[in-house]
């Protein structure tokens, strides 16, 4: 069997979207799943063993492009796809499997798509809270799986594949310091400073690791580089060697395998937190206006730290430098317990 699959555009949901590759491959270990999504994503991609190849989308998130999206589907007829699985809910992302001409396409109704997915769902999102049951739901034939206590257990969730030799090879590319554990810290988050943990928390807590004989390593994109800075220069002048920023000096590959390299992870509610769960370190995840209760972290080694219940539309906080307050109240002692537990459980070390 030849499968497309239309995947989605960011870091937490592809990684989430592994559920369902990793479930079709059950059913069908002789099944060729190729995943069509931005070029960024390919690093995420080719760690996924059920993965035989990402196709790079190549038209922007948010653009229609009939034309071109017509043009895309019809140069893929002579892979005779069998399947397609649409995970995107909008009516654009169903036009390429569609054009392409592929027999049956599977996909939750979304954007009213009548007509460009013939195996078309409609989510009953109390029957399946989680976005990862969602996917993995989709593997299966509808009559089957009606809510998330059809499912089989365990679902198949997110896992990364790295090797030694690519850790060993990131962290000399890095000049990192193999003379103390490292313990990786994801500060940054989308849309602003409202899901992040203020950054004299997460000072503190470096402060305290460092202190202990550890080292830290800051994860993000270019974007998050100053709020990493902001975090190695509230250390003290001897603690800051020990804390290297690295937020927008990794691609994402290299990022994905210094996380490997990391003893621990404290994140915010990110898309590199998903990563770092995929990878199964010991995670602390600290949310404050998102909820968990969507898209937590994938892992039995992670422990989610939140103070409010519900989900709150918020991009900036009432309090200073944007920050929530539900965040703020975080305190770093609770997040150094939380990882000293993890730890000390006999998994981490």
């Amino acid at each position: 069997m030849k499968i497309l699959v239309i995947g989605p555009s960011w870091v937490g949901d592809m990684m989430m979207s592994q559920s369902l590759y990793r479930t079709l491959k059950a059913a069908h270990p002789e099944a060729q799943i190729d995943v069509m999504a931005p070029a960024w994503c390919r690093p995420l991609l080719d760690r996924m063993p059920e993965v035989r190849q990402a196709l790079p989308m190549p038209l922007g998130h948010g653009a229609l492009e009939l034309g071109e999206r017509r043009r895309l589907g019809i140069s893929l007829r002579g892979e005779h796809y069998q399947r397609a699985f649409v995970l995107p809910n909008s009516f654009k992302s169903a036009l390429v499997p569609f054009f392409a001409r592929i027999p049956q396409r599977t996909g939750w109704r979304g954007e009213m798509r009548y007509g460009l997915l013939n195996d078309l769902r409609v989510l009953d999102k109390a029957a399946f809270p989680l976005m990862v049951q969602r996917y993995a739901a989709l593997g299966y034939n509808a009559q089957q799986i009606r809510t998330a206590a059809d499912l089989p257990q365990p679902v198949l969730w997110p896992k990364l594949q790295v090797s030694e030799a690519e850790v060993a090879a990131v962290k000399t590319s890095f000049a990192v310091d193999d003379s103390r554990p490292l313990i990786g810290f994801c500060p940054g988050a989308e849309f602003g400073p409202a899901k992040r943990w203020p950054h004299y928390h997460y000072a503190a807590l470096a402060e305290k690791l460092i202190g202990e004989g550890q080292q830290v390593v800051l994860f993000g994109s270019a974007k998050d580089h100053p709020a990493g800075e902001q975090i190695r220069l509230a250390l003290t002048e001897s603690a800051q060697p020990f804390c290297l920023n690295l937020a927008g000096k990794t691609s994402l590959d290299q990022a994905v395998v210094m996380i490997a390299a990391c003893q621990a992870v404290v994140s915010n509610d990110s898309g590199l937190m998903h990563v770092a769960a995929a990878l199964d370190k010991p995670l602390v995840a600290l949310y404050g206006p998102s909820s968990p209760d969507f898209t937590p972290p994938l892992s039995h080694q992670a422990k989610v730290i939140r103070l409010i219940t519900g989900y709150h539309k918020v991009r900036k906080g009432d309090a200073e430098e944007g920050y929530h307050q539900s965040l703020i109240d975080i305190q770093p002692e609770q997040v150094y317990q939380e990882l000293s537990q993890l730890l000390n459980s006999g998994k981490g070390l």
